[in-house]
C-alpha cells in the first residue's frame, strides 16, 4: 500500500482508471518544440531523476505532502526545447477526455515535476500512474494524471474542469485546508502551501 492510500488521499478521475498498456506507453511531446518527440518508458526512466517533498492541494479541501519521485520540470525543459513563442503547455491525460492548460512562466516554480513514484515506490493508477504531473503551486487539477501527451502552445486554452466552470489559472486561494498527514484543519495562504 502506498504512502498516499496510507493517508487516505482521495482519488478523483474524470474518466475512471485507465488500463495502461506499458509495454506501449509513450509520452508524446509536440507544438511549439525545437523537435517533436514521442518518449517510451524506457526513455523517461532515464531522464535526470529527482527527489522532492511537496504538497499536492486539492480545489475540493483537503492537501498531502509527501516526498515524490520523477523529473524535474527545468530538467525536462532543457530536452524538450519548447520555441521561444511559447508560452503554455497543454497536459492532455491516457484517453483524451482530460486537458488542463498551464502558462510557462507558473511552470517555472521550483518543485514542479513529471512524477512516476512516492516514497520510492511507482505510483498507483488511482493517483495517476504511471506518470503525471506534479504543480504544487496550483490546485490540484492542474497536475494532469495518466499522462500521455504534452503540447506547446502560445495561449490558453480550457480544460477537462476549466470548462465546467473551474478557474483557468488554477491559483491556490486562501482558506482552510484539511492536512492528510496531520489530519488537522489548516490555514492556508495564496499560492504553494509551504507553511505545514
Amino acid at each position: 500500500m502506498s504512502v498516499l492510500k496510507e493517508m487516505g488521499t482521495p482519488v478523483f478521475m474524470a474518466e475512471g482508471v485507465p488500463r495502461i498498456d506499458m509495454a506501449n506507453y509513450t509520452l508524446k511531446i509536440s507544438g511549439l518544440v525545437e523537435s517533436e518527440h514521442e518518449f517510451g518508458w524506457d526513455e523517461i526512466m532515464q531522464l535526470p531523476k529527482s527527489c522532492l517533498n511537496a504538497r499536492l492541494t486539492s480545489v475540493s479541501g483537503w492537501s498531502v505532502r509527501a516526498d515524490w519521485d520523477g523529473i524535474r520540470w527545468k530538467e525536462f525543459l532543457k530536452i524538450v526545447l519548447p520555441k521561444p513563442e511559447a508560452t503554455h503547455a497543454t497536459f492532455i491525460g491516457y484517453g483524451r477526455v482530460y486537458t488542463t492548460t498551464v502558462p510557462l512562466t507558473d511552470l517555472a516554480a521550483p518543485r514542479v515535476m513529471l512524477v512516476y513514484g512516492v516514497a520510492c515506490e511507482p505510483i498507483e493508477a488511482e493517483y495517476g500512474g504511471p506518470l503525471r504531473m506534479l504543480i504544487p503551486n496550483l490546485y490540484g487539477y492542474k497536475s494532469c494524471k495518466w499522462l500521455t501527451w504534452i503540447n506547446f502552445t502560445d495561449h490558453m486554452q480550457g480544460g477537462y474542469w476549466e470548462d465546467r466552470g473551474y478557474s483557468r489559472s488554477g491559483i491556490i486561494e486562501p482558506g482552510i485546508t484539511f492536512d492528510l498527514n496531520s489530519k488537522t484543519y489548516r490555514e492556508i495562504r495564496e499560492g504553494e502551501v509551504l507553511e505545514f
